[in-house]
């Protein structure tokens, strides 16, 4: 990899992880602090929305984003030849010498 790749590989993952962010402050902070009263108006299976979301929405929406944030590196990692098959040769490879 060139030293112009492993920039826009950087920018690629630096894009991922601002807007992994930018949902979870959106959910952990604008629904869980500021709009928890609008929220609880709202009410869902005798549960107030803004609770909802301040105990419960923002754990599972960081669970989500890691899953999604590992999903999308492997990807990229694949698209730029630096996945974990192909980190020193390929993994067959690998195999095949161990025996």
């Amino acid at each position: 990899m060139d030293e112009s790749q492993r920039q826009q590989y950087w920018r690629s993952n630096l894009t991922l992880m601002s807007a992994l962010l930018v949902c979870w402050f959106l959910v952990s902070y604008v629904c869980g602090i500021l709009l928890v009263e609008p929220l609880n108006n709202i009410v869902i299976n005798g549960f107030p929305m803004g609770f909802w979301f301040a105990q419960q929405g923002a754990i599972v929406t960081f669970v989500v984003l890691i899953g999604v944030y590992v999903w999308r590196m492997d990807r990229l990692d694949d698209e730029y030849g630096v996945g974990r098959d192909n980190a020193n040769g390929d993994a067959g490879a690998r195999d095949e010498r161990k025996g």
